[in-house]
């Protein structure tokens, strides 16, 4: 059985790694260190870790003016304040000054679990997708998400990063390379292509396995980067496969389906289908039932393959 590892522990462990590399590097939380994991980097070095308190707002506020000094500036709370409550100054304190601030937003998703629909957001990658020069990015697992936020560091500008509170499965093997804007291919197939972001990589990937077993043979894709999306890997999964299907812990309105279906129309039309949740609130209970609740488990990815085709 696969090691299981939440992506919000893989962010303190980065965290503490880059924090040696870099003396420039600068982390902030609204009061949730420990959940967040930011509690890491503080424990090593409390000169360079401010508690914002329960004020998310300003913390990015904060953020902003630390990156224009010349900081690059990890700012993290769970997604639901992250991309909510602060939308309006990330938007404009951050973004319209393309200030070099990476906001870490944990516990997303469903998968947040008895927390209940008030924190499970699932609306995020859509209002960050939205926002002009904001990257995005979803990583699916330990390493992923080790090297995505090693890359965000790298990376002149903002960025939004998409991290889990449960355990879950590592995909990759270490030492594996990741590139923002560059989607990885990580199961060849003509038949369908699924592409899959964040958790779902994991159910994809069980999903192609339940449809070999039926003669069906199915590309996967794991989209880590939601914006900018790869437009070369989008249109080659229409164009070689004829089938889409997308599949996301988010809503299926304005995240992954969205921004493929958008790609697609414009550059090769082809059958696709969305896995996702389906407008519609969470509700409390344990992260397994919660996708089985929410039709986002490999059984789901693998039926709307069928449909599709």
């Amino acid at each position: 059985m696969a090691e299981r590892i939440a992506t919000r522990a893989s962010y303190g462990k980065a965290l503490v790694e880059l924090g040696a590399e870099n003396p420039d590097i600068v982390v902030l939380d609204a009061d949730l260190s420990g959940s967040t994991q930011t509690k890491k980097f503080a424990d090593v070095y409390p000169d360079r870790f401010f508690n914002a308190g329960i004020a998310e707002a300003n913390m990015m506020g904060m953020a902003a003016g630390l990156a224009v000094s010349g900081k690059t500036v990890f700012a993290s709370s769970f997604a639901m304040f992250a991309s909510g409550r602060a939308y309006e100054i990330i938007r404009n304190s951050i973004a319209y000054t393309g200030a070099n601030v990476k906001i870490c937003a944990t516990h997303a998703g469903v998968t947040v679990g008895e927390d209940g629909a008030s924190h499970q957001c699932v609306e995020d990658l859509s209002l960050m997708r939205t926002i002009p020069g904001m990257t995005v990015l979803n990583p699916a697992d330990d390493v992923s998400a080790r090297a995505l936020i090693k890359a965000a560091a790298a990376y002149k500008g903002p960025v939004y990063i998409r991290l889990g509170r449960a355990a879950v499965p590592v995909i990759y093997e270490e030492g594996k390379t990741f590139e923002i804007g560059k989607a990885l291919r990580v199961r060849e197939g003509k038949d369908a292509a699924i592409l899959a972001t964040g958790i779902m990589v994991n159910e994809a990937l069980q999903a192609a396995e339940m449809l070999a077993a039926e003669g069906i043979e199915c590309r996967v894709v794991d989209v880590h980067t939601i914006k900018p999306l790869d437009k070369d890997e989008v249109v080659a999964a229409a164009k070689e496969c004829g089938c889409i299907v997308t599949a996301e812990e988010h809503s299926v309105i304005g995240g992954l389906g969205s921004a493929v279906a958008e790609t697609v129309c414009k550059e090769a039309p082809c059958r696709m289908a969305m896995v996702g949740v389906q407008d519609v609130f969470g509700q409390s209970g344990k992260p397994g039932e919660l996708m089985e609740q929410y039709g986002l488990t490999a059984t789901d990815i693998a039926k709307a393959v069928k449909n599709c085709l």
